[in-house]
C-alpha cells in the first residue's frame, strides 16, 4: 500500500484537474461527454449541476485540506478489506466522499452506483488511474446485488434504511437514512446573507440532503425577504422537470386547503416538517433562540445541517449549505475512523 501522503498527492491532482475544468478546452472533451451522458440519463443532472458538483469537490481535494483533515487519524498499513458502497444519486457525485476515504484508508471497494449517477465516479476513477496506477483494481462496479465484502457503508431513504440494516447486519456496516438541511434567521442577515440562503435552497434543483429545506424564522419575521432573494431564479421554471413539480405539488395543496405562499416558481408554506418536495419550502416560526435550539438538538437525527448566521453550534454560513469541509461528515459520522478500525 502506498503511503497515505502519496495518495493525498494524487487527489489533489485529481483537485486540480477538476477546480481548472474548462469546457472549451479538448482536454476536458471526455469530461464534458460524461457530463452529457449523466444529463440524459438524469434529467435533474444539468451540465450546470454536474459542473458545480466537480468543481466543488476540485476545491475541496486541495493539499492543504487533505493534509489538514488526515493528520487527526493514525494510518498503518493493514491488509486491505473489501468494503460494499451503496452509493445515492440524488445529486452529482454525492457517494464520492465515501470513495476518497475507502481509498484513503488503504482498503479496495465494490461499488452499487446509483441507476441516477452511473458516469461521473468510475470516470474519476480513471482520471485517478492516470494520475497514478496504484489505483488500478481498487474499485470495481456492480448493478448487481452486492455479496463478498467485508464492511458496507449504504446510503438511502428510510425505506432503503430498513433493509440495509437487515441485509448487512451481519458485517461491520454504516446506514445512512435520509436527513434535511435548515436555516436559522434573526432577521438581521444583510443582502449577501439572504442570497447565500437561497442558493443553499436552490442549488441541485433542493434534491440534496445538504439542501434546506425549512427555514426557522422568528415571529413576525417578513418572507418577502426570502422571496426577494429568490427571485433571480425564476429561470428553475426553464426545466420541465421542475416546473412539472411546481405545478403538481402546487395542485396538491391546494386540493388539500394548505394556507401557501407562492411566487410563480416556489411554494412556501408553514410547516412542522423537515422534508420538503422540489419547489418547495416548508418555514415555521419561533419565539426564543434558546429553545429553539434545544428542539433541534432533540430532533437531530433528521438534520443534516443547520445554516445560520447566528451562534449556533455546528452552524455553517449561509451559502456553504453544499460545499461542506471534507471533515463535514453525513450524519455526523465519521467514516475514516470506522475504516481504519476495521
Amino acid at each position: 500500500m502506498k503511503s497515505v501522503k502519496q495518495h493525498i498527492e494524487a487527489f489533489a491532482k485529481l483537485g486540480d484537474y477538476l477546480v481548472q475544468i474548462d469546457t472549451e478546452l479538448p482536454h476536458y472533451a471526455p469530461l464534458m461527454k460524461i457530463i452529457h451522458q449523466s444529463k440524459h440519463k438524469n434529467g435533474w443532472f444539468t451540465e450546470e449541476n454536474c459542473l458545480n458538483a466537480l468543481k466543488s469537490w476540485g476545491e475541496a481535494l486541495n493539499e492543504k485540506a487533505l493534509n489538514e483533515w488526515t493528520t487527526a487519524y493514525t494510518f498503518t498499513e493493514k491488509t486491505p478489506q473489501n468494503i460494499g458502497l451503496v452509493l445515492a444519486g440524488n445529486i452529482p457525485l454525492v457517494g464520492f466522499h465515501d470513495v476518497l476515504c475507502v481509498l484513503l484508508c488503504g482498503h479496495n471497494a465494490t461499488i452499487k452506483l446509483a441507476s441516477t449517477d452511473p458516469y461521473l465516479i468510475p470516470f474519476l476513477h480513471q482520471q485517478l488511474i492516470k494520475i497514478d496506477p496504484v489505483f488500478e483494481g481498487r474499485l470495481t462496479f456492480t448493478e448487481e446485488r452486492l455479496e463478498q465484502f467485508d464492511a458496507v457503508i449504504a446510503t438511502g431513504s428510510n425505506n432503503a434504511a430498513r433493509y440495509f440494516d437487515y441485509y448487512f447486519s451481519k458485517v461491520p456496516n454504516i446506514i445512512r437514512k435520509n436527513r434535511n438541511g435548515i436555516a436559522v434567521l434573526d432577521g438581521n442577515e444583510n443582502k449577501q446573507q439572504l442570497e447565500g440562503l437561497a442558493k443553499d435552497i436552490v442549488q441541485y434543483y433542493g434534491l440534496g440532503c445538504r439542501s434546506i429545506a425549512k427555514v426557522y424564522l422568528p415571529r413576525g419575521y417578513d418572507i418577502n425577504h426570502i422571496f426577494g432573494a429568490l427571485y433571480p431564479y425564476a429561470h428553475l421554471m426553464e426545466s420541465a422537470k421542475y416546473a412539472n413539480n411546481y405545478d403538481y405539488n402546487k395542485a396538491v395543496f391546494l386540493m388539500s386547503e394548505y394556507d401557501l405562499l407562492d411566487n410563480g416558481f416556489m411554494l412556501v408554506r408553514e410547516s412542522d416538517a423537515f422534508g420538503s418536495p422540489v419547489a418547495c419550502l416548508h418555514y415555521a416560526y419561533y419565539d426564543e433562540l434558546s429553545s429553539l435550539q434545544e428542539k433541534l438538538h432533540e430532533q437531530a437525527d433528521q438534520i443534516q445541517c443547520v445554516s445560520s448566521a447566528l451562534a449556533i453550534e455546528n452552524a455553517i454560513p449561509l451559502g456553504e449549505a453544499q460545499s461542506p469541509s471534507l471533515w463535514n461528515y453525513a450524519d455526523g459520522v465519521d467514516p475514516i475512523r470506522f475504516l481504519l478500525g476495521l
